[in-house]
């Protein structure tokens, strides 16, 4: 991936799958075309994914849950989740947010990226067995065949919750994104032989998808030791949506649950190829560029990045911890007593550190207005805001 003359980037071939839906392939054609031949990979991600009627998320096809995608039928799935994993994770979460609800004196509750709407329906249902008073669940998202899924998950209770497609001016609520900020375009940076470039997608002479470099001023945030060769992300989209929470939320508390670290461990200098990745029936590969549409394309959260975007902001952080700390210091032990041998076996996913225990992490925010004279269940025992 040389520079070629006159500041123009080689691209280099990425292995295209024939079966790449040819109409999302045309679509970033004619946006590769129309920046110049070179289209920035946050962009790219973008169209892979959002792309009306074709990207990733605006397709039918099944993404969540235990099954590979494909002839398995409704069950079938690219990865699995938390909540899809087992009740026990919104049953678990539902107490942290009835706490918050409570101690930020709100009656609502707003969902980011909800998915099949699995965890709003273990949340609402948790809150109901509970006893707890709420008004209404708003889940904000992006895609048309999700939201069909929600809204048929949801339906028992839809005289409660509500779909938008974007943030209204102003906001109270208790806010939950799971698996969301990984979701958001990331800019990808390549050091080779000392010099920063940033990564962005040409065509190649067959009219392929090819990787590119261009020159850059941008840089991680953390200065990466040594000189060898390194990829990694930044992430101005996930913390942009951060800074629009901020313009326009009131009260309430935010907890932010995905895979990702601390800076210090995210551009460490051995984490050299990066975190960016790929999900397709249950199985992970490296190659973005192929099968557009067809794949899950993601990157770990910079938790550090995202704290200190909201606040810069005027949010307060408070608590960041693994999510296998956050369940047990929210009773998920008490939850799993009252459930079955099953539920027990799941739950392990949930806290162990070789599985989602400790590659997961929550994040806790709160304006000012709710930031003070409480602290969240979750982060009680073990918080490592010291580490961000």
């Amino acid at each position: 991936m040389n520079q070629a003359a006159g500041g123009r980037s080689a691209p280099v071939a990425s292995g295209e799958h024939p079966s790449v839906p040819s109409a999302l392939r045309e679509r970033v054609a004619e946006a590769v075309r129309a920046s110049g031949g070179w289209l920035p990979f946050d962009r790219f991600m973008a169209q892979a994914l959002y792309e009306p009627g074709l990207g990733y998320y605006a397709g039918a096809v099944p993404k969540f849950g235990h099954m590979p995608a494909g002839p398995a039928g409704p069950g079938s799935s690219d990865f699995v989740t938390a909540p899809e994993l087992t009740p026990l994770f919104g049953q678990t979460l539902a107490t942290q947010v009835a706490q918050a609800l409570q101690q930020t004196g709100v009656d609502e509750m707003w969902e980011f990226g909800a998915g099949s709407g699995c965890l709003a329906q273990q949340v609402i249902e948790a809150l109901d067995a509970s006893g707890v008073a709420w008004r209404r669940y708003t889940i904000v998202d992006l895609s048309g065949s999700l939201r069909e899924r929600q809204q048929a998950r949801l339906a028992a209770h839809a005289d409660r919750v509500a779909w938008v497609d974007r943030l209204p001016k102003r906001l109270s609520g208790v806010l939950l994104g799971n698996e969301v900020l990984d979701a958001m375009p990331v800019q990808l940076l390549a050091r080779r032989a000392g010099q920063w470039h940033e990564r962005g997608v040409a065509l190649a002479a067959d009219g392929c998808l090819a990787w590119a470099d261009r020159r850059t001023e941008l840089r991680p945030p953390l200065e990466i030791d040594g000189t060898h060769d390194y990829i990694t992300e930044i992430h101005p989209q996930a913390e942009a949506f951060v800074r629009t929470l901020a313009d326009r939320w009131e009260r309430g508390a935010a907890f932010f649950i995905d895979y990702g670290f601390p800076a210090a461990e995210y551009y460490h200098p051995q984490r050299h190829m990066g975190t960016l990745t790929c999900h397709r029936a249950h199985r992970r590969d490296d190659d973005p560029l192929s099968d557009l549409g067809l794949k899950d394309i993601t990157a770990h959260v910079n938790f550090t990045g995202i704290a200190l975007a909201a606040q810069n902001a005027g949010l307060q952080v408070l608590g960041y911890t693994s999510q296998g700390r956050f369940l047990l210091n929210c009773g998920l032990l008490q939850q799993a007593a009252r459930a079955g041998i099953r539920e027990n076996a799941l739950m392990q996913k949930l806290v162990n550190e070789h599985e989602m225990g400790e590659l997961f992490k929550v994040l806790a925010l709160a304006p000012p207005a709710s930031a003070h004279g409480w602290e969240p269940l979750g982060f009680g025992v073990g918080d490592r805001c010291h580490r961000l």
